[in-house]
């Protein structure tokens, strides 16, 4: 069995039935969300005039997601989950519709916007679990690791390629660079119709009520250290050592390099995960995980460090991309230890809590840069960052044992037993 296991992990995850059309599927839906939050954000602008609307923009999808994370993940772990991910999809085209619409009859003010965009939030909401819960059963645990790194490498294709794209399609109007979200989103519709279900569990009986079932994959993290810590460690580490709100004051005034500048240091990050992702998918992490993983986030906040104090923009470009690579290494093992430690029926509702944790570190990590910076400067609140980082690895070791003696990613399947 074991020699089997090696076999297949051997193999490239692409040559799987199912992986190829998942991860076309899925990055054609990202494309459609990256061009359409820069259309949208141009044009809310474009109405109001006001920075603090674009605020709102973000806010209007991140309010009903926060809202709907746990009765989805619940959800997830019911009902099929590729049909839920097709509704989901689904109504993400039909917002693209509506926008194609507001576009040819532009309003006079923001709100038509904010209320397509709470939809489009209502059903990202069902997407982010779906999609984490998904991938485990298309792929077999010996692959698991691989098509996590390579499904977020490919993913940042979208990150660098989708928002340029969108500027591109913008001079052609915006009615048009919609009419393209739509087309992608169809597109990723059609592509998961050839994506098979093959490691699918039998369903096991769920808690009698609903607020217990909402509740499962909270009860289920607080009493699996393993999860917990991985949990809790993404969520301090980028609170403290994300530098991306800070960059355009960077790029402005401590190095000078205007927006170009500002729109390279933004990509550094992306190429530096996305080769990184690239070589992961293809040798994957087999000893050491647990003190890997913790590497990992202890470069993330070093090269942040470098970053904080560099006044030499290829030096700076070279410490973001670093972070970037270190950070895709430390998403690789999480996820993957994540999906690994979770039995099937609660992968929902684990991820669900995940993403929910996701996105207040990256919401409270903005707030959390911009409080600092304003409090003791740019330089020194990135410095905080970097050194608050290396403080939560050395705590995290220290208070998660387990999660740090983790020798192969398949030691921490053995939790569900």
């Amino acid at each position: 069995m074991a020699s089997d296991s090696s076999a297949v992990s051997d193999l490239p995850v692409y040559r799987h039935a199912g992986f190829v059309p998942f991860l076309g599927a899925r990055l054609a839906a990202s494309f459609a969300m990256q061009i359409q939050a820069i259309i949208v954000a141009w044009q809310v602008y474009a109405i109001t005039q006001d920075p603090l609307t674009l605020g709102y923009v973000g806010l209007a999808q991140f309010l009903p997601m926060v809202v709907l994370l746990l009765p989805a993940g619940d959800l997830v772990d019911r009902f099929d989950r590729r049909l839920i991910l097709h509704l989901s999809w689904v109504v993400q085209g039909i917002c693209s519709t509506l926008f194609i619409w507001l576009a040819l009859d532009p309003p006079t003010h923001a709100k038509p916007f904010y209320a397509v965009l709470v939809l489009f939030g209502a059903a990202r909401a069902f997407t982010g679990p779906t999609l984490q819960s998904l991938l485990p059963q298309i792929v077999p645990p010996a692959l698991l690791g691989k098509a996590i790194a390579l499904n977020s490498s490919i993913m940042k294709i979208s990150v660098i390629g989708g928002p340029m794209l969108g500027g591109l399609l913008y001079t052609f109007g915006a009615a048009t660079a919609y009419t393209v979200c739509l087309m992608c989103f169809v597109l990723a519709v059609a592509l998961l119709f050839f994506v098979p279900v093959i490691y699918k569990s039998e369903r096991v009986a769920q808690a009698s009520t609903a607020w217990k079932r909402f509740t499962a994959g909270i009860v289920y993290i607080r009493n699996k250290p393993i999860i917990l810590g991985i949990i809790s460690l993404d969520l301090f580490a980028v609170l403290f050592g994300g530098v991306t709100a800070l960059l355009p004051v960077y790029a402005n005034e401590v190095l000078h390099v205007g927006p170009e500048g500002l729109g390279a240091l933004r990509s550094a990050i992306a190429i530096g995960a996305f080769l990184m992702g690239l070589y992961l998918g293809m040798r994957a992490i087999k000893r050491h995980a647990g003190l890997v993983m913790f590497a990992a986030v202890a470069v993330f906040g070093i090269a942040n460090l470098v970053f904080a104090v560099s006044h030499v923009f290829w030096l700076s470009f070279a410490a973001l991309a670093v972070a970037g690579a270190s950070d895709m290494i430390s998403v690789y093992v999480r996820l993957t230890l994540l999906q690994l430690a979770t039995p099937d029926e609660m992968r929902g509702r684990v991820n669900a809590v995940n993403m929910l944790f996701i996105g207040a570190s990256n919401e409270l990590g903005e707030f959390e840069s911009g409080v600092t910076a304003s409090w003791f400067g740019t330089v020194p609140a990135a410095v905080i960052g970097g050194m608050g980082t290396l403080a939560v690895v050395g705590l995290w070791m220290w208070g998660f044992p387990s999660l740090r003696k983790i020798d192969r990613l398949e030691d921490s399947a053995v939790e569900r037993h």
